[in-house]
């Protein structure tokens, strides 16, 4: 097997891995949190933006990307180049573009907000303020990494 085979396979695989995550999120996390009461929302979201910062969730994200321009350079003259181009481009914009851009901007915020010094009022709006957008931006994410890895696994296949 050649070292391009399998920065393909492991580009596939840490894709596969973000999308599921993500796609997890959108299907039933963001509409169990949905559920709760204003300030119980918003505590969790702080908890669960502090605890998505570790080294695992780094070296998927950060390496889906980093993997898919290896895996472009690397299958160049070869016609599925254009699968990891696509798939490189939905990654890069719709999922680290839209990450970075809108939803970590939102997680600042709400990491900002003190929650236990808010009115009820305050922590309604901060709530308003926070949860549809981060619930719309995640869906784009989840779309554009099911997309990516789409294309990941169309090259993998294809690959003659």
């Amino acid at each position: 097997m050649k070292l391009s085979d399998i920065i393909l396979i492991i580009t596939a695989i840490l894709t596969a891995l973000m999308a599921g995550f993500f796609f997890s999120y959108s299907i039933s996390v963001s509409l169990g949190l949905g559920k709760m009461s204003n300030e119980e929302f918003l505590n969790v979201m702080q908890n669960i933006n502090r605890e998505v910062q570790n080294l695992i969730f780094f070296i998927c994200f950060f390496g889906s990307l980093i993997l898919l321009f290896i895996a472009c350079f690397l299958h160049y003259n070869q016609h599925t180049f254009i699968f990891l181009v696509i798939a490189t481009l939905f990654y890069l914009i719709g999922v680290f573009g839209v990450t970075i851009f809108v939803n970590v901007p939102l997680n600042n915020q709400l990491e900002l907000f003190d929650i236990s010094n808010s009115t009820e009022i305050n922590v309604k709006q901060m709530r308003d303020a926070f949860e549809k957008p981060w619930n719309f931006w995640n869906n784009i994410r989840t779309i554009a990494s099911l997309i990516s890895i789409l294309f990941v696994i169309l090259a993998c296949v294809l690959k003659k």
